[in-house]
């Protein structure tokens, strides 16, 4: 049977993890190069206790990313049971927008990371593609968007959010290209009872 004292030391030890998952996310996206011993401090933790979590910097950057992304992948199917499918997919883009941008320094750390392990490019791009292909079911079998949207289709009309520049009102900026790559999915739409 396990003690009390294992199971506050499994506690306190699943705290340090997250306290330290929340400083990298901010450090991190402030800036690639942080270094660890600043993210230990902000965590409030010492460099050993984030060691024992992440061996290495590489490590702890793409435990960053999985979490942000499983976060963006998740919100696709909990949008899908609180919105009409048209409406759960542009508020998912501008979900997607706010990572792609205002993540800009974890992405960095994210290619530095990628490139030091040999590990994939795109890691997680997969997941993310899956979320897509679940929000484009959705409105396609609604009737919401025009007919055979795929997956490559809607990453290609989005690829502009990727290239606006992060200084001044970045945020207006995306709204304004997401309105218009929506308003060009729903061009086109079957409409209610008419899909596909």
């Amino acid at each position: 049977m396990e003690s009390r004292s294992d199971a506050r030391q499994r506690s306190d030890a699943q705290r340090n993890r997250e306290r330290i998952l929340e400083a990298a996310l901010e450090e991190l996206t402030r800036s690639a190069d942080v270094p660890l011993s600043a993210i230990a401090k902000k965590a409030g933790v010492g460099q050993g206790t984030l060691y024992r979590h992440f061996p290495d910097r590489e490590a702890l950057v793409l435990e960053v990313h999985r979490q942000e992304v499983q976060q963006l992948v998740d919100g696709a199917a909990e949008l899908l049971k609180v919105r009409e499918p048209d409406q759960a997919l542009r508020e998912w883009m501008d979900r997607l927008a706010r990572y792609a941008t205002a993540k800009a320094g974890l992405g960095e750390a994210l290619r530095q990371a990628t490139s030091a392990t040999g590990g994939p490019q795109k890691p997680g791009y997969s997941l993310v593609v899956g979320a897509i292909e679940l929000l484009l079911r959705a409105n396609d079998e609604a009737g919401t968007i025009r007919p055979e949207v795929t997956a490559d289709d809607f990453v290609l009309a989005i690829a502009g959010i990727w290239q606006i520049d992060r200084q001044g009102d970045w945020q207006s900026r995306t709204a304004r290209l997401l309105d218009i790559v929506m308003d060009g999915l729903r061009t086109g739409a079957p409409g209610p009872g008419k899909a596909t």
